[in-house]
């Protein structure tokens, strides 16, 4: 038996000891030894310093993360939810992870914190009797109300009823911004697996080709790169998107079997995660040959990416950046053609999980860019079928800011000089 009331416990010795009527709701499984975390002991103590010192601001007295990404953040802990709940306790004493009882001791040797916390799935809500055991009740309690459903609010509030909960969605989400040395050196690791991926695409589209076995080319690069990069690490998430023709007009569009034919507009989208950090490449490719009206929307769209590239740099309104590029697309008579806005963050994120909103190229973010945050630039136009050069055309680079500027960490090269491709 732990501290905290937690029951310690394998479960091979479960065996005999108990039935349906009195299994434990909350227990500890320490099992194995703890991995290599992804960054430094220094490195997870600083942020979690970093958010203790908002919850003092703030004057909240516990916060329960639920979000993958800021579970992440701050214990290195990539929970899976199959649709179960998972959290993480910060107070001012301690970090502690709770988890899932079909994770096993995963959670507890990857978690940079105190300790895991396993509630089981024999009794019903034993998640919240998990959080009653390291929240008192009566305290300030911020959560996340952009990642809490409301079903799962109004329970933790039963749980502890005299408590003030209270969002720290927006502020969590401002510290995660500024990046440390160590996630700009992660970040750069993951930029170079996506370049790898990149060029395994490009060596797999031929005539006849289907999207699928494209997109599997080089996410098995990608991953065989992670694998090699991060001997310790997990592998889990890497992904490509790889479209073609109509497929193009969408940014997130799944791939399909739809086969490669000469003359088509290709999208390279391939994306590596490693420990929750989400780095992608993309960029716009023809296959054979790229016709005159094609030809003129790609170098259009080149240029806007170009000129945002040199727009990136401290002291800067993202709002501003999507302003002036406005502009450009008008003089080209595209403005109507844009599909989103012109860059985002980059950190703990994916297509499934995080986002930090407050550091995106749009018309209605007026965060000012500052030194360590890490940006992209990817303009993307779309001209329906039935209009001449119909297709989706992007490009997209990550940049780290720095004192006076900004480091392009893409090194994949883009436009028409070096991406068409050329039929055998």
């Amino acid at each position: 038996m732990h501290q905290n009331g937690a029951l310690s416990i394998h479960p091979t010795q479960l065996r005999g000891q108990y039935t349906m009527a009195n299994l434990p709701q909350v227990i500890r499984i320490e099992n194995g030894e703890r991995v290599q975390n992804t960054f430094s002991t220094a490195e997870f103590q600083n942020r979690q310093a970093k958010l203790r010192a908002l919850m003092a601001e703030l004057q909240v007295d516990a916060v329960l993360f639920t979000s993958i990404h800021n579970i992440n953040y701050y214990s290195d802990f990539l929970y899976c939810s199959f649709g179960r709940p998972y959290g993480l306790v910060v107070t001012q004493d301690k970090v502690v992870s709770i988890s899932a009882n079909i994770d096993g001791g995963q959670p507890w040797r990857r978690t940079a914190g105190d300790y895991n916390l396993v509630y089981t799935d024999w009794q019903r809500d034993n998640y919240f009797r998990a959080i009653q055991q390291e929240i008192k009740d009566g305290q300030r309690v911020g959560v996340e109300h952009d990642h809490i459903t409301l079903e799962r609010l109004n329970k933790l509030q039963a749980a502890l009823p005299s408590s003030q909960i209270v969002d720290i969605a927006a502020a969590a989400m401002r510290l995660r911004m500024i990046k440390s040395a160590e996630e700009i050196a992660h970040i750069k690791q993951g930029a170079q697996v996506c370049d790898i991926g990149g060029a395994a695409l490009v060596a797999a589209v031929h005539e006849g080709v289907s999207e699928h076995e494209v997109a599997l080319a080089s996410t098995q690069a990608m991953v065989r790169e992670i694998a090699k990069r991060y001997p310790h690490g997990e592998l889990m998430d890497t992904w490509t998107w790889f479209q073609s023709g109509i497929n193009t007009d969408g940014a997130h569009n799944p791939i399909t079997s739809r086969k490669v034919q000469h003359g088509d507009i290709l999208s390279l989208n391939c994306f590596s995660m490693i420990a929750g950090y989400y780095t992608a490449l993309e960029r716009t490719l023809f296959y054979g040959d790229c016709d005159e009206a094609s030809l003129k929307l790609w170098e259009a769209n080149v240029h806007v990416h170009e000129e945002g590239i040199k727009l990136i740099k401290p002291g800067v309104r993202c709002c501003d950046i999507a302003l002036e590029l406005n502009k450009i697309f008008a003089d080209y008579g595209l403005l109507q053609y844009r599909t989103f806005g012109y860059g985002h963050s980059f950190g703990v994120l994916s297509h499934y999980y995080g986002r930090e909103a407050g550091l995106e190229l749009r018309e209605d973010i007026e965060t000012v860019l500052e030194p360590n945050m890490v940006i992209s630039m990817e303009p993307m136009i779309m001209l329906p079928e039935g209009l001449p050069g119909a297709g989706g055309y992007r490009e997209h680079d990550i940049l780290v800011l720095t004192e006076d500027g900004a480091e392009n960490i893409t090194g994949f090269p883009y436009g028409p000089e070096r991406n068409i491709i050329r039929s055998n």
